[in-house]
């Protein structure tokens, strides 16, 4: 297993979301996929933060976008 293991601190500066923004997605069940090896222990891996980052990629914005228009 060579996969990195980030902290959430680390995922704040990766993506420019607040730590707390990522407390949020993870109570909301959206987000990057989480690990918790103990209660207080929040973990990332690295890979999967950059897919979810690259997963939402847009081409436009606004509900135009959703309408074709």
């Amino acid at each position: 297993m060579n996969e990195e293991f980030i902290l959430p601190v680390h995922v704040a500066e990766l993506t420019g979301l607040p730590v707390g923004a990522l407390a949020q997605l993870r109570y909301m069940g959206r987000g990057p996929r989480f690990y918790k090896p103990t209660p207080k222990k929040v973990l990332y891996k690295r890979s999967e933060v950059i897919a979810w980052v690259e997963a939402s990629a847009q081409t436009q914005t606004g509900q135009t976008a959703l309408l074709g228009r």
